[in-house]
């Protein structure tokens, strides 16, 4: 493809790097923020700048936050006994849209693939075990963990290994129901399907 500008070759070749997103399209968008008034596409900029530099992770579930602790951390009308671990943030938000859930999260950062290289220690699961360890017999332990993982064999390899580990924490272990089609992303699935989901959740054997 021929540019009329280094610059806005430039510009296409890190927007294409963004997910979906081919040259074409790109280019677009390159030549749409051109037109725009400079100062929005400033304010673009910046708004992504401050979005990678001073984006936070919440120091006990791990999720995308803007301080030390989430916003759903420090909500006292949480269910502080009943904890929903998730692969990622965007589970959180798929999980949250649906308003069926009013307890608090764990997010893994990901899930078991050996295939990518991915084992049990690059995930959140030694905080996650302390989390429940440290607040047994509190008025704050935490009596259900629901296992919110996509049903992929990644997935399910995952929930397997954690219920070995939590076997001895002494908590009741369950599962969102398989409305989620088998081999479905959780983010992919309709805010219904997924609700009734949580709603409907099973004991995990």
């Amino acid at each position: 493809m021929n540019y009329p500008s280094k610059l806005i070759e430039n510009a296409v070749e890190e927007i294409s790097k963004l997910p979906g997103i081919g040259k074409k399209t790109a280019l677009r968008m390159a030549l749409h923020l051109l037109k725009r008034d400079e100062k929005q596409t400033l304010h673009l900029s910046e708004a992504l700048t401050a979005m990678r530099t001073k984006t936070q992770y919440c120091r006990q579930c791990h999720n995308i936050s803007d301080d030390t602790l989430c916003g759903i951390c420090t909500n006292p009308k949480r269910d502080e006994s009943v904890l929903c671990i998730v692969e990622d943030t965007r589970d959180v938000l798929a999980i949250e849209n649906t308003s069926q859930f009013r307890g608090l999260y764990h997010v893994l950062g990901g899930i078991i693939s050996p295939l990518e290289g991915i084992g049990p220690g690059d995930l959140n699961i030694d905080s996650l075990l302390n989390r429940i360890a440290e607040k047994q017999n509190t008025d704050a332990a935490i009596k259900e963990i629901i296992l919110g993982l996509s049903p992929t064999m990644e997935g399910d390899t995952t929930a397997f290994y954690l219920t070995k580990r939590l076997k001895s924490l002494n908590v009741k272990i369950t599962t969102i129901a398989r409305g989620i089609p088998i081999g479905g992303d959780l983010e992919y699935a309709d805010e219904i399907t997924l609700g009734r989901s949580i709603v409907s959740r099973i004991v995990y054997e």
